[in-house]
Formats: structure tokens, sequence, C-alpha cells
């Protein structure tokens, strides 16, 4: 009888499922379509790039503030040019500023100029006793090797970096100059490109009352403004690897793809991703308002396009990066979803998103086929004459003999601490017992080399 009874119960609700990983679906399913969410995997080849920006980001914050608060007495104010090295602040200044507008803690600004000392000098002023602050001629040197890289490339490749960005809005082609002025730095513009570049070339260029600049085509305009970056790569590339019995359907729409090292790659998201590169879609540069994009076929074909739209902004910036921050700001001209970071890590083998820098509120995107082990494949003299500066920033202080620099700070370290017990914590974070200053003092001696004369450029 219990057992009839038992037989007639319901049987007991079924535990809801666990959720599955985006990244277990994206390996293990059997669907031929990329899978619309994947989680991001490392590459550390680009975050050990970063780290090094962090640095070169925290440099120029610091150089603006000397700038600022010297700006009454300053010979120039331009970023990299002129004699900005020779500009000198007290530190309890820029120390006050780095607080209140970089929002750094106390002893994070004194700090980072001792741990930097090839770029910034400090010293005791010989008139106001007071410890100030201010550029090496190296680093100088290097902000001005840069913005002589930038005036070099202005006649002509400046003007056409900004023409093809302008054309990557159709169909008015005309983007708002706020926009670009944030863009400024990574697409190798002048800090006064509005002047040099807009206003100097009104055939070009128009700027309007409501804030937004134009793009004014012309029937001599060359034909290459409209050829995206990845049709010269993909058609160079068909030409010098073009196998026997290949067939151009296999590249005419293809994008290099190189996949972060651990990505797992199934037999499903294979042919997913060989269905995706032969996918048609028109060009960055075409005008798609008037086109029927009800179609699931169209809307595939219309995030191929943005893809490619994405692809060539970050082809055009000078060292083929950008912030994500500032990619936003374009993502209505280029067609790009709203989730736009979801929308990069679908394609993982063209973009890399790094979080490395500003406790991980930062994002850069990267364009994987232009980097190799970390490094530029194709560098150009701005990167180059920026490297320059990263090369100082990454050299640490026990190569400087900063021993003569230390003793005639005197009672600096207390300015450079806001007060006896924080200039106490960097007296010792630096020196120490004096016995880890001499060691390295003995082993990089006085005149050891050329990073041994930082301090002799200035202290007598």
């Amino acid at each position: 009888m219990l057992r009839r009874i038992a037989a007639l119960r319901p049987p007991p609700p079924s535990r809801p499922a666990a959720p599955v990983v985006a990244a277990a679906a994206t390996y293990s399913s059997k669907s031929t379509s990329i899978p619309q969410k994947q989680q991001r995997v490392r590459d550390h080849a680009f975050d050990g790039i970063m780290e090094v920006q962090k640095r070169v980001r925290r440099f120029h914050a610091l150089h603006s503030l000397i700038l600022y608060a010297a700006a009454p007495t300053a010979p120039s104010r331009g970023g990299g040019g002129g004699r900005s090295g020779a500009v000198s602040v007290p530190f309890t200044r820029l120390g006050a500023l780095a607080r209140r507008q970089l929002r750094l803690a106390p002893l994070d600004a004194g700090r980072f100029l001792l741990r930097h000392a090839h770029v910034f000098h400090l010293f005791l002023h010989p008139v106001h006793r007071m410890l100030h602050a201010r550029l090496t001629p190296r680093a100088a040197a290097a902000l001005r090797a840069e913005a002589d890289a930038v005036a070099a490339a202005l006649p002509s490749a400046s003007v056409i970096r900004l023409s093809k960005l302008l054309l990557l809005a159709p169909p008015h082609h005309r983007l708002r100059i706020e926009h670009i002025h944030l863009l400024r730095r990574d697409l190798g513009l002048p800090d006064d490109f509005a002047e040099s570049v807009i206003q100097s070339n009104p055939s070009l260029f128009r700027l309007t009352p409501d804030g937004f600049v134009e793009f004014l085509p012309s029937p001599t305009d060359t034909p290459d403004l409209t050829v995206a970056a990845v049709e010269r790569a993909r058609e160079r590339h068909y030409r010098e690897h073009r196998a026997p019995g290949s067939a151009e359907e296999d590249a005419r729409f293809a994008f290099p793809i190189r996949f972060p090292p651990g990505f797992k790659i199934g037999k499903y998201f294979r042919i997913a991703v060989w269905k995706w590169q032969r996918l048609p879609y028109a060009s960055p540069y075409a005008d798609v308002s008037g086109h029927d994009l009800r179609s699931l076929e169209a809307k595939r074909r219309m995030e191929k396009r943005a893809v490619a739209a994405v692809h060539e902004l970050l082809s055009l910036t000078v060292e083929k990066r950008t912030t994500l921050e500032r990619l936003a700001l374009f993502r209505e001209a280029l067609g790009v979803p709203k989730k736009i970071k979801e929308f990069l890590l679908k394609y993982q083998g063209i973009f890399y998103i790094s979080t490395r820098g500003n406790q991980g509120k930062l994002h850069t995107v990267f364009l994987r086929e232009a980097y190799y082990k970390g490094e530029l494949i194709d560098p150009n003299e701005i990167h180059e004459a920026r490297r320059k500066l990263e090369e100082l920033l990454m050299i640490g202080p026990q190569k400087a003999n900063l021993d003569r620099m230390f003793t005639s700070m005197g009672r600096g370290w207390d300015e450079l601490g806001g007060g006896r017990r924080g200039g106490a914590e960097l007296r010792d974070e630096f020196l120490g017992d004096g016995g880890g200053r001499r060691k390295h003092a003995d082993t990089d001696g006085a005149d050891s080399g050329e990073d041994s004369s930082v301090e002799s450029l200035y202290i007598e």
C-alpha cells in the first residue's frame, strides 16, 4: 500500500542547472556561429606595454602640473619644445597640485620623482632655499624629439590621418572637434591642430559654428583615401602567399587573425571563424544609410563592417592602440553597438583589450596584427621618439649617482614627504642605513658612464 502511495506522489522539483560559463559555451558549443559573449584571455605581451604606459601617463601628468605651476615665469608652454626642461617649481606647490588634481597620496608624488631620477631632478633653490623640481636635460630632449617628429609629419601624414578619420563618418563626414582633440595624441596631431591642420587647409576641412569638423570632398582627391589598411594588407598577402589551388573568396573579405596564447579553439568554433572570414561586407568608408538592414544576413554584414571600421581607426593611430573610452566617442560614426567591450571581445583574434592602468578602470584596445612579442612591427618616427622617454622611465634609481643630490637636499626631505614623518619614511626607503647606497655607489662609480651624470648637470 505504501509503495502505491509513493508511486502516486509527484516527482521532486528538479534543481536549476548551474549557469554555463561563456567561455565554456565558446569552446564546447556545436554552433557554427561566433558566440555573442566570450571571456577575455590575457596576453602578457600587451599587458607589459601598459605597465610602461602607466609610468608615461604619470610623467605627463606631473610635467603638465610643472608647466601649470610655473606658467607666469615659464619661457615656453609647449609640452615638449622650447626650454620646458629649464622650468622649475617648488615641490610644495607641485605636491599640492598632485594631491588635488591627480588624487595622489601624500607621498606618491615625491616617491615617483625619486624613483625616476633620470627624468625629474630635485634640488634646493640657491636663493629661496626651498626644494624645487624640474626635468632633466635628457627628459627635455626626449620631449623635444617627439615634438619635432610630430611637426615633421604635419604637412602630409597628419592631414591624411585627419581626412581618413572624417571619411569614416559617412554620409556627412563630420565629427566633433572635442572628440578629435581627445584623440590627437594617438593620431600624432599637434596640440594646436585646429589652427595648424584644419584652418591651414581650408580646401579640405571646415570648422562649423556648432563645433564640428567637416571634410570637403573634391574631384582631385586620391582614391587611396577610401582604401582601408586591411584591404592593402589583404592584397599584399594574397600576392605574396597565394597557393596554387587557393580560392580568391577565402582571402577577399578575410582579416588577419592571431588568437592570444591559451585561447582554446574547438572544431565548431574554427568552422564559425572560417564562415565569418568569407562573409562579404561593405567598406567602412562606404555610405550604407540607405540600405535595408532588417534581415539577419544584413545585420551580420553590418557587424563585420563595424569590425572593419574599428580596425581602420586603430590603423590610423601612431601606435595602433587607443583607449576604449576614446573609441566609444566615435561609436555612432563607426556603427559599433552600444556594448562596445562585449563586441570587441567577440573578436579577440583581431583586437586585444588590456585592463592594466588606473586600477583596472582604464581599457586599452590594441590591434593585434600590428604587434609581435610586444613590439610594434612597423614603427614610425613619433613612436621611436616616445620610446626614448619610455627607456628613461624604465631606468631604476640605482643606475644613477644620486648621492650628491640626496646630500644637497638637506632639509628638503621634510618638504618631499609633507612633514618630518613622511620625509623620514622616504629617506629610509631610498637611503636605508647607508650601506645600500654605498654599495650602489661603489658598483656604479661617480664616473661610471652616461647615466651617472644625471646630477652633475645641476649640482655644483
